[in-house]
Order: C-alpha cells, then structure tokens, then sequence
C-alpha cells in the first residue's frame, strides 16, 4: 500500500476539524461524538484517532483557533510596533471577529460564525476542563501582555492617559471583546460599526479614548 504523503495527511486533519467545527457549532460540544465527527467529514469511524486522541483535543484545536483569529490583527499591530488607544484596541480586536470568514492553515475558507460559537461554548467548558482552561488562561494573559504594550507605547506618544491602570485596562477591553462576541453570537448583533462609534464615544467622554 503506497504511504500517504504528508500534504495528504494535512488535508485529511483539516478536513476533520473542519468537520468538528461544523458539528460543534450545530450542535455542541457534548451532543457531538467522534462518530458523528468521522460522518460529518466522511470518513470511517476509525480514522479521526488517527489525527487526534479523542474529543477533548478536537475542542482544545477548535477553541484554539477562534480565539487565534480574533486576536490576529491586535498581534499584527502589537508587531508592528503601534502605540494604541483603548479604544483603537477595541476596534482591532472586533475587526476580525465581525467579519464573515476567514481561511484555515490549507487556505479553505471558514466561517466566522462558526468558530464564534464554538468559542462561546468553550467558555462554558472552561468550568470543567482544565486542559482547556490551562490554554485559554495562557492565551488570554499573553493577549493581555500584547495589549499592555500597545497601551503603554500610547502613554509614551502621548495618546493614552499616563494615570491609566494598564493591567485593569486590558482587562476592560478583553471583557468588551468577549461580550461583543457574546451579543454577536447569541443575540444577533450585526451592527458592528454603530457598536464602536459608540465604543469611541464612551471612551472618549472618559477621556481615554
């Protein structure tokens, strides 16, 4: 039997977790077994535990990858040395997350919607796995140490306020954007630009933006 070349078993991985992405988004993580995983993707029953150890990395990727994507631009701005506002943070931030797709490491497209409502659930999961809170509580301290940076290079050009608590600011922020992909997610906010107007005029009122 010839040996499957290494671009062959990447597309077969991707193809898996985009099909747990779709099956996770439909109809969450614990509805969804491997089996109903491997029928999606339409593959054996066998063939996901090749690529993965069980579920729970299947949703450690996924959740991986949708906060990975809201978090991109921020880190582009983080390396090209840009010195932000709390308010332009909160507008990098939400940019990707109010876009409708986005592509996978093959250059497939994925939707946007469905990576946000697998990162809404993985919050909840969060409660009771601890592999899952273990990366998320890596990622979100990293993001925030991104955030302090951008803000602190504000302090500096003079565009950020030098009495502004850097650690409890990137905290706001963290929280607007996980509330914004809550209301996005589950309670159909599509008004994107009218929500950072208002961002930019709340912050500017408190002299921070």
């Amino acid at each position: 039997m010839p040996r499957i070349t290494d671009a062959r078993r990447a597309q077969k991985r991707a193809a898996i977790v985009a099909a747990a992405r779709r099956c996770f988004s439909r109809d969450g993580f614990h509805q969804t077994s491997m089996p109903d995983i491997a029928a999606e993707a339409g593959v054996s029953t066998g063939a996901p535990y090749r690529y993965f150890e069980g579920k729970e990395e299947l949703i450690v990727e996924i959740a991986g990858d949708a906060f990975r994507v809201m978090f991109e631009p921020l880190e582009r701005a983080v390396e090209r040395g840009d010195a932000l506002t709390v308010s332009e943070l909160i507008r990098a931030s939400v940019a990707r997350a109010s876009a409708e797709a986005t592509v996978d490491p093959l250059g497939r497209p994925v939707p946007i919607e469905e990576l946000l409502r697998c990162a809404v659930q993985a919050w909840g999961e969060l409660l009771r796995n601890e592999r899952l809170r273990v990366h998320a509580r890596a990622g979100f301290d990293a993001m925030r140490h991104r955030m302090t940076t951008s803000l602190r290079r504000g302090q500096e050009a003079g565009i950020v306020r030098d009495d502004l608590d850097l650690d409890r600011a990137t905290r706001v922020v963290m929280a607007l954007l996980h509330g914004f992909v809550l209301q996005r997610t589950a309670f159909d906010l599509r008004d994107t630009s009218g929500f950072l107007d208002d961002v930019d005029i709340v912050f500017t009122t408190a002299g921070l933006a």
